[in-house]
């Protein structure tokens, strides 16, 4: 492998490692994996929702994941259990998650003018 290659996946591993938002994510993710393995009743699209968080557990492995992406996996897994109440607070934990990936809100929106 060549010097520089080594180097960027050293940055690579570095930068993802010590990302919080990543952390958070996976372990979002693992928490609502393990409550939808132990939900005891069928549901119909219980495999396209694990297959989602596996998507995003991927995405959250692989480096700075693509927030378009993240909402995409997170929008599939809230349609497929998304009704059940005790798959909640693990969902939302994943929805924080994913959020945090996305940019600040925009500080320059010029400020309001009065008696407009």
């Amino acid at each position: 492998m060549a010097e520089g290659a080594v180097v960027v996946d050293e940055q690579r591993a570095g930068r993802v490692a010590g990302d919080p938002r990543v952390s958070e994510l996976r372990d979002a993710v693992s928490r609502l994996r393990r409550a939808l393995a132990a939900h005891p009743a069928p549901l119909p699209d219980r495999d396209a929702a694990e297959e989602e968080l596996a998507a995003l557990d991927a995405m959250a492995r692989a480096g700075d994941p693509e927030l378009s992406r993240l909402r995409r996996a997170l929008l599939l897994v809230a349609g497929a259990v998304g009704s059940v109440s005790a798959l909640s607070p693990a969902l939302t934990a994943v929805h924080r998650a994913v959020d945090s990936f996305a940019p600040p809100p925009d500080d320059h929106v010029p400020p309001q003018r009065e008696g407009t």
